[in-house]
């Protein structure tokens, strides 16, 4: 939004200002908004709320709300709705939980949640990487945001791949909105322009403060180079009579019921005990102030003018080379803009003590024609730098009279030669995304992580990197804990160009197998390593880590073991593994939730009794709702048949329910293949069999045996190193919700991370050569041009539904609508060819609806049977014609 003038005066913590009457979008434009979140999925928002909500009633700021899906692909507990009519209650429950924070404009882009996965690669697989990225750039462009806040995009453990793709994407449209170069045809043919938003945040920031409204000002990121902004929750609202705003959050946050949030805990009620909502700056084109003068100095050189700061609309964006040498000199240039002459501009750039700058910072009077001034300085750091220390370059610019801003940048220390643990797969993409868009502050979230199992021995590559500019030579140690043993005392490299990379490879072996595996092991399961580069004078040290993933033999059975849910004399002959480790939820005791595996095999399939201890049977499903195992009582069953599957598309998982609500039918159990290379019900597993016995008077727990035919596995299984997990969830209350996760290979985020499962060795089973099938992807997405909720808001703020190329005005009008006895007739007309679906709409329930097909241009008429009309229903239709897309309405009552 460009830009309604206010100021912001800084008082003991406090920001005064005056109230203002919320913005319209001019008949006919699109709104003009101040804020947009952009996240993968219904409910990704809702930690933002509060913030949201007291910057909307108390300082006008208009947000909006960016998700890519609609959520068709999660659980759903208050319900048996899934695929697309899942998606479109989950729009409703969104734009119900964000209209507690004065949001009133939610743009779904109709990309599909397929399945849960960590995998963004996946997700942009599926969704497709110009379509989801147009669409951003395409809405932001249209309702010009100053500020976006995202996801965290980096590839950290658990996190959602969703999450991080669509994160990825803001991060990406926060640049390509601004190049008239992104997207041309958006400004050629769409009359679109590019718009440069001034402020990009991720959600979350660690550090330390005080609570109370002081975690406003008191604020110490925990890595002194992030920017984090605070907006304390605590703060009354008058719109909810005084309620506080983390409490109206929660409000908000009970809306999304079908996510087993309905029976949201209250929040904390004392006011020095409420925290602040964090953001933290990925990047700005403008100043900023001071993160600690309060709650809307995120705002602040956007939409709110800081105190003494300079005019709304002026940038100081400050760019560098992300990795500096010790005594190396560097660039950094400040890029100045304007929407208004301001003479007398002068910029100077701060460097730590010990450094120096040079540098003509003398901007004069800059013009307000979109040209920009660049302001270059040289800087030099000592000699004495440490590798991988991060400094803040600050840029400050004064004017005459029209006052003060300041921006900076971040630059890290590295070592001529830099040796890294090889990444796994989709990390080593995510660091090549985040150098390509020059967010590389990103990819120090990311541990160096690599897996062995338990006793075995694996190669570890170490990646060589050259920043210095000359040729480089030197030697490489690998050095690892107790337990540890790497065969090469060191690894020589030679010749190594200036600018380019290279590699060696140790073989580490566990030697010590009573080592605990998986996050049993301290440190949530991570052993550190050390890789120690020396180069031409002088040598650096990295840091990674390695997990110890478990290992079990697999005994071929004598003959195929009943599948009746007991282990019959002879049937299990191998060992009994634990899958007792909690690695999500709340922790309990043994008796709580704890399980014991056994596993054989035979020429055609592998067999798996499991034996649970439990004290409380959760919710039963029906058995139409075998699936999405979150929710209830069961256990999850994963095998990657060639071991070391970057994703779970290339698995096999099934979820196994040990009974149903199915009286009919004696409560059998039933099963449910999730997350992997063809999710679905019985059909995507013929010859899969499960059988349960379920104690009772009193409930202990259950056993489930099940067999898996080798012929449904997505490859041949290499009998050396299969991938195996078993994660138990566990379940004590009536809400479709569990409270427990436990199992075998445990970490965060492991169902998604088959690198992280442990080893199952089959004895006596011939490999046979990998022969994989393409993953069958769920492919029906919940589409905008198919829900009343956005069609009804694009009738209003003239954003095209799904981010779709906006159809002119007058491309689909309602030219009569005729009340007759059972009904009405509406006459459409329409001046290209296209789809028109139309829908009587009382605002929570689609009345009647039809969907209507031109082959050119004209008029048509459709019927729409009805009864009796609630005050308020309204006719919608949305129209699409190619990629393009319209909504308009008619109150009908």
């Amino acid at each position: 939004m460009r830009w309604r003038a206010k100021t912001v005066i800084a008082a003991c913590g406090l920001l005064l200002m005056g109230l203002a009457s919320p913005v319209q979008a001019k008949p006919g434009a699109p709104i003009d908004l101040d804020i947009m979140f952009i996240g993968a999925h219904p409910d990704d928002e809702a930690g933002q709320l509060g913030m949201f909500g007291y910057w909307n009633e108390y300082h006008n700021m208009q947000a909006g709300v960016i998700t890519m899906t609609r959520g068709e692909g999660g659980g759903n507990a208050v319900g048996l709705e899934e695929g697309p009519a899942l998606g479109i209650l989950r729009e409703a429950e969104e734009r119900k939980a964000v209209g507690w924070a004065g949001v009133k404009h939610v743009y779904n882009l109709d990309a599909l949640d397929f399945y849960y996965t960590a995998s963004a690669p996946l997700s942009e697989q599926i969704w497709g990487y110009e379509r989801a990225l147009s669409r951003i750039v395409r809405t932001i462009r249209t309702t010009k945001p100053e500020v976006i806040v995202t996801m965290n995009p980096s590839a950290t453990q658990g996190n959602h791949g969703n999450h991080q793709e669509a994160a990825m994407l803001a991060v990406e449209a926060f640049y390509a909105a601004a190049d008239p170069n992104a997207f041309p045809e958006q400004i050629k043919k769409e009359g679109l322009q590019p718009f440069r938003p001034a402020r990009l945040f991720q959600t979350g920031g660690s550090g330390t403060s005080s609570n109370g409204q002081a975690c406003e000002t008191t604020f110490t990121p925990g890595q002194s180079t992030n920017t984090i902004f605070g907006t304390w929750q605590g703060y009354e609202s008058a719109r909810y009579d005084g309620t506080r705003w983390n409490q109206v959050t929660t409000w908000a946050r009970r809306e999304y019921v079908s996510q087993g949030w309905g029976n949201s805990a209250n929040p904390q009620s004392n006011p020095a005990n409420i925290g602040c909502n964090r953001i933290t700056m990925i990047d700005s084109r403008t100043p900023y102030p001071d993160p600690n003068v309060g709650g809307t100095a995120a705002l602040q050189g956007t939409s709110i003018r800081a105190e003494g700061g300079l005019p709304l609309g002026t940038e100081l964006h400050v760019r560098s080379a992300w990795e500096v040498l010790a005594g190396q000199s560097f660039e950094v240039k400040t890029h100045v803009r304007a929407t208004q002459a301001i003479p007398g501009a002068q910029v100077s750039l701060q460097a730590p003590d010990g450094w120096t700058v040079t540098g003509d910072g003398n901007i004069g009077t800059i013009t307000p024609n979109n040209k920009e001034s660049v302001a270059t300085f040289t800087v030099t750091p000592p000699a004495t730098l440490v590798a991988g220390q991060r400094f803040k370059l600050k840029a400050t610019m004064t004017t005459q009279k029209d006052g003060t801003g300041s921006n900076t940048t971040v630059v890290q220390a590295t070592a001529p030669v830099r040796g890294t643990l090889e990444p796994l797969p989709e990390v080593g993409d995510f660091r090549e995304w985040t150098e390509t868009n020059r967010v590389q502050s990103l990819d120090a979230l990311i541990e160096s992580i690599l897996s062995i199992p338990s006793g075995g021995t694996r190669p570890i590559r170490v990646d060589l990197t050259n920043r210095s500019n000359q040729v480089q030579s030197g030697a490489v140690k690998l050095n690892v804990p107790a337990g540890f043993a790497v065969a090469e005392a060191q690894q020589s490299y030679s010749g190594l160009q200036p600018g380019t990379r290279g590699s060696v490879t140790f073989t580490v072996t566990n030697t010590d197998a009573s080592l605990p595996t998986a996050n049993r092991a301290p440190n949530d399961g991570r052993y550190p390593v050390q890789i120690e580069t020396s180069y031409v004078g002088g040598s650096a040290v990295e840091a990674g880590v390695l997990n110890i993933v478990p290992v079990m033999s697999i005994p071929k059975a004598t003959t195929a073991p009943v599948v009746d849910g007991t282990a019959n004399p002879g049937e299990y002959g191998g060992q009994v593994i634990d899958i007792s480790t909690r690695w999500e939820g709340t922790a309990t005791s043994a008796a709580d939730i704890s399980g014991k595996a056994r596993l054989t095999y035979t020429d055609d399939a592998i067999y798996a009794l499991f034996e649970i201890t439990d004290d409380v049977l959760g919710s039963v499903l029906p058995a139409e709702d075998c699936k999405r195992p979150r929710r209830n009582d069961n256990i999850e069953f994963g095998i990657d048949p060639r071991g070391g599957s970057a994703n779970t598309s290339t698995v096999f998982n099934v979820a196994l329910f040990p009974i149903t609500n199915d009286p009919a039918n004696g409560n059998p159990p039933c099963f449910a293949r999730e997350r992997d290379n063809h999710q679905g019900g019985p059909e995507t597993a013929p010859g899969l069999q499960v059988a349960s016995v379920v104690s009772s008077g009193p409930y202990t727990g259950y056993r489930i045996e099940v067999k898996v035919p080798f012929s449904v596995l997505p490859d041949n299984v290499d009998a050396s190193k299969m991938g195996l997990n078993i994660l138990v969830n566990d379940s004590d209350t009536q809400d479709l919700s569990s409270q427990t996760r436990v199992g075998w290979s445990t970490w965060s985020g492991v169902r998604a991370d088959p690198w992280r499962w442990g080893v199952a060795k089959l004895e006596g089973y011939q490999t046979q050569p990998s022969s994989p099938k393409a993953p069958i992807m769920p492919d029906t997405a919940a589409m905008s041009v198919n829900s009343p909720q956005t069609v009804l808001q694009s009738s209003t703020d003239k954003v095209a539904p799904g981010g779709w190329a906006a159809l002119s005005d007058d491309t689909i009008k309602i030219k009569e609508v005729t009340k007759k006895q059972n009904g009405f007739e509406v006459e459409l007309k329409t001046r290209q060819a296209g789809t028109a679906r139309v829908f009587v709409w009382d605002g929570n329930a689609i009345l009647a609806e039809a969907t209507v097909e031109f082959d050119r241009s004209g008029s048509r008429d459709v019927w729409l049977a009805t009864g009796a009309l609630p005050a308020g229903t309204t006719l919608l239709v949305s129209y699409q014609s190619g990629d393009a897309t319209t909504g308009i309405a008619q109150p009908l009552s």
